[in-house]
């Protein structure tokens, strides 16, 4: 009855994303082609702990339980599949998938992993992988439903705002190189004696993911555009043959807020590049 259940919920979520093709080739057809994927995926209230213990059972690895919001918990997680995929060169930031719990509207919302790992997997993407991640959560969380934030497939791994703006491509070099991927991230736990590294995932030997804490003034924006997608925290820095860069904040937010206009954005005109400053500063030795 449990598998029959699952099964009625990936199809019910699925009918907002596409049909899948349970391709495990990178570059064979998803069955998404020509169709809108939401952001998120937007449930019914389960507590912190109720929600990690589902994860667990679900086969996937708590990373972290991040305060992102007051009254509310970004809970980030992984699994090998995730993590043999970030290891390719310059995808780093598809390690992770995240759930946001609202104690305050009595809600959870997941980052659709379908969404964020063909935005961040670019031509790399794996569609069997993303997609055996959204089935995994629909077994453990049932009812799921699309968010009103979504983006057509086709122009995940090209996307950008608007002309001039960046893409995905186009990250922030957070300081110059170091000798290693381990003196770098030696440099981000030296910072602060290392309070603002939420978690560290070792992809490679010679790649890293952190979750990083940007500084109380900065991370007020979610509260400004909408703290129903406050899974964007925390920050992520990736640390690649030495070198450590984030996601262009341009783009990161535009990708996670795919509602916010033009006059959304003005209203935060000065945010970007404090989260690139805040990024910077353990690297700047």
């Amino acid at each position: 009855m449990r598998k029959l259940l699952t099964l009625i919920a990936s199809v019910a979520i699925l009918s907002f994303t596409g049909c899948s093709s349970g391709s495990a080739n990178p570059d064979a057809k998803s069955g998404l082609e020509g169709t809108l994927v939401s952001t998120y995926l937007v449930g019914e209230y389960v507590n912190s702990k109720d929600a990690q213990d589902k994860l667990q059972a679900a086969g996937f690895e708590i990373v972290a339980s991040y305060k992102s919001v007051k009254k509310g918990t970004t809970i980030v997680f992984t699994n090998d599949a995730l993590k043999a995929e970030a290891a390719k060169p310059g995808r780093a930031y598809a390690a992770v998938s995240r759930l946001f719990i609202d104690d305050k509207e009595k809600m959870i919302s997941f980052t659709n992993p379908v969404y964020f790992g063909k935005a961040f997997m670019q031509d790399d993407y794996n569609h069997a992988v993303f997609n055996g991640v959204l089935e995994s959560i629909n077994s453990e969380f049932s009812g799921l439903k699309a968010s009103k934030d979504q983006l057509a497939f086709d122009d995940l791994s090209g996307y950008h705002f608007m002309m001039g703006m960046p893409y995905y491509a186009d990250a922030d070099e957070l300081g110059k190189p170091s000798a290693s991927n381990a003196d770098a991230v030696a440099k981000a736990h030296a910072y602060k004696k290392g309070k603002a590294v939420i978690f560290e995932i070792k992809l490679s030997e010679n790649s890293t993911l952190l979750g990083y804490d940007l500084g109380k003034r900065t991370k007020k924006f979610v509260k400004k555009i909408g703290r129903a997608n406050a899974a964007i925290l925390p920050y992520c820095v990736a640390v690649e043959n030495g070198q450590a860069q984030a996601l262009n904040a341009k783009y990161y937010i535009a990708l996670s807020y795919p509602l916010l206009d033009m006059g959304g954005f003005m209203g935060i005109a000065t945010v970007p590049g404090a989260i690139e400053k805040d990024l910077a500063k353990a690297f700047k030795k």
